[in-house]
């Protein structure tokens, strides 16, 4: 039986939802991409993540993609589901339809509209009853840069200890090293950036997700590989090349900016959901230039 640790093992993408001028999701868009993503080495991916603009859709929407990507992943392929609210009713609800649907993984962010009050025991409140009301494997997500809200150390000692929740993707800056003491083969601690991928996997990590892997799959999986290795030369500068791409285009613009890289590589990346506004002629040169020092664009 294939442990939870090895589903995590690998790169996985944070698919991003193409949407059509009309702001409409472009579900043809979003199915190619997976039929050439499902192609790949990549070990799954994180539906409804960050990337996904999770917090742009609607109800219906959600549940549309989520079934688009379920469908065309290969039968290797492990999704992990963002199963992201403010209430724990409404995360213990979509948690039911995930499992339901196909989903491999539950991810839970922080709630956020009460930062204030996101204190180390509420959180472990929330995780701990959402673990406990689906039988679905939960992975922490910490995202201090979206929710303003960061999942202490301490946190993570008592979540890491409960059965039914299998890791956490750590997409903070403020370091990883601050969980990966609680890494083990029954918690998997995931890197959520490739400004840290590299070191974590040679610190133990067994995966992770990289947005710009979107666009460039070969690269996040060339990166794991290597790291997986364990320390070389090659790997430090590959780990420098994809730290600083992160940094030009998905730190600098963010989904637009993976999007554009996405249209630039051959795939659909399609306009971001309003208010966030599609990158322009000079930015796209910018990313297009970035790229092709390195060879990803010919």
């Amino acid at each position: 039986m294939t442990t939870n640790a090895e589903k995590l093992s690998g790169v996985f993408l944070p698919v991003t939802t193409p949407f059509n001028r009309d702001m409409s999701v472009d579900a043809g868009a979003l199915r190619a991409n997976m039929e050439f993503y499902a192609q790949t080495e990549v070990r799954g991916y994180l539906a409804l993540g960050s990337n996904g603009e999770n917090r742009c859709l609607r109800e219906s929407e959600k549940r549309q993609v989520l079934e688009i990507i379920l469908a065309a992943r290969s039968s290797q392929q492990v999704v992990m589901t963002g199963c992201i609210y403010d209430s724990t009713d409404q995360t213990i609800e979509f948690m039911k339809y995930v499992k339901d649907a196909g989903s491999d993984f539950a991810t839970l962010l922080t709630p956020s509209y009460f930062r204030k009050h996101m204190t180390h025991d509420v959180l472990t409140s929330y995780f701990t009853e959402c673990a406990e009301a689906v039988d679905i494997p939960v992975l922490l997500y910490n995202a201090p840069g979206f929710t303003g809200v960061t999942i202490l150390p301490e946190t993570v000692a008592i979540l890491a200890a409960h059965p039914n929740i299998a890791g956490m993707k750590d997409s903070a800056p403020s370091g990883i090293e601050n969980f990966m003491q609680y890494n083990s083969d029954s918690f998997s601690v995931l890197p959520g950036s490739a400004s840290f991928f590299y070191p974590a996997i040679l610190k133990g990590s067994p995966g992770g997700v990289m947005s710009l892997a979107n666009a460039f799959p070969e690269a996040g999986i060339k990166l794991w590989k290597l790291a997986r290795q364990g320390y070389s030369i090659e790997g430090e500068a590959w780990h420098d090349t994809m730290k600083n791409l992160n940094k030009n285009i998905s730190s600098k613009y963010g989904v637009p900016g993976v999007k554009a890289a996405m249209d630039l590589a051959g795939l659909a990346g399609g306009y971001p959901r309003r208010p966030l506004q599609p990158l322009g002629e000079t930015e796209r040169d910018i990313i297009r230039q970035c790229l092709s020092i390195v060879g990803l664009l010919q």
